[in-house]
């Protein structure tokens, strides 16, 4: 079951049962043929649309489509995006992390970014030793360095907060 958005106006539920299209629980058929990449012609109900793809984010689940030159902006959303949002957790992504938490007990051997030190998503922020072996800690969002908790020798315990964002 998708939850198909157009326009932030209009919201049809659509599934594909059994090489069945329903839309909003009722049936609908469909005649299309491909007319290149990201055009195709549709007949519905004796009706003829052409439609073309202009822009498609598959990330953001996001796509505008062009139907007889008329634009229209879809979002749509799957089973596992309504359940995350039933749970409240739609938005976890957009949250920005304010600390980086040591993953498991160890000693810290390297410290590689100072206080007020900008970072990028990706950046290599502590050393970190753990059952012999060294696990390079990683910035998972661009920010600014508010604190380091912590400092070469340090052990520390998992969990432990090691390095704050502003």
């Amino acid at each position: 079951m998708y939850k198909v958005k157009v326009n932030d106006q209009f919201v049809f539920e659509v599934e594909n049962k059994e090489s069945a299209i329903l839309v909003n629980g009722l049936p609908v058929e469909l005649d299309l043929s491909a007319l290149g990449n990201s055009s195709t012609h549709v007949l519905y109900q004796n009706k003829s649309f052409n439609t073309e793809v202009v822009e498609l984010n598959k990330a953001d689940k996001t796509c505008k489509i062009k139907v007889n030159g008329n634009i229209y902006q879809i979002n749509i959303e799957d089973e596992f995006d309504v359940l995350l949002k039933q749970l409240g957790l739609d938005n976890l992504a957009a949250n920005k992390v304010l600390e980086i938490k040591a993953p498991m007990p160890g000693l810290v051997l390297k410290v590689l970014v100072e206080e007020n030190a900008e970072v990028k998503k990706g950046d290599n922020l502590v050393i970190l030793e753990a059952m012999k072996m060294e696990n390079i800690l990683k910035s998972s969002t661009d920010g600014v360095v508010k604190k380091i908790l912590i400092k070469q020798g340090d052990k520390v315990e998992k969990n432990q907060i090691l390095v704050q964002f502003k």
